[in-house]
């Protein structure tokens, strides 16, 4: 019987008070609000970030210009690394792909087509 009058007791004294009063405004908010992505980004999230705004293509999405794919006119391929896979279909309508690596300084040629490939070294800005 005790039990239950504090809860009746409690039930009552909680529908009286109504909701706890709103907890203070937190710092972001009282500095102008959320900081974007933008002023947030650091390190290499910040060099794609404004790589991006001047218009570049930090990860190769961009179509390229096209290449003659000589020897005198080789596909350029940007790399970050000294290394890096590049896949050639060579006719267009062919169903499969040739992979093959590309080293730096060092021209290839695709095994099915004979189109030539160079890696050229790239940095993000």
């Amino acid at each position: 019987m005790a039990s239950r009058l504090l809860r009746v007791c409690g039930a009552w004294r909680a529908l009286r008070v109504g909701p706890g009063p709103l907890a203070a405004g937190s710092r972001a908010a009282s500095t102008g609000g959320m900081p974007t992505d933008e002023e947030q980004a650091t390190g290499m999230e910040r060099k794609i970030m404004d790589t991006i705004k001047k218009g570049e293509d930090p990860y190769g999405v961009y179509p390229s210009k096209p290449y003659g794919g000589t020897k005198d006119d080789p596909h350029l391929v940007p790399s970050l690394t000294n290394v890096r896979l590049v896949g050639c279909i060579c006719e267009e309508d062919a169903t499969e792909t040739y992979y093959f690596w590309l080293h730096k300084d060092k021209m290839e040629r695709c095994p099915s087509c004979g189109a030539h490939f160079k890696l050229i070294p790239c940095e993000l800005q």
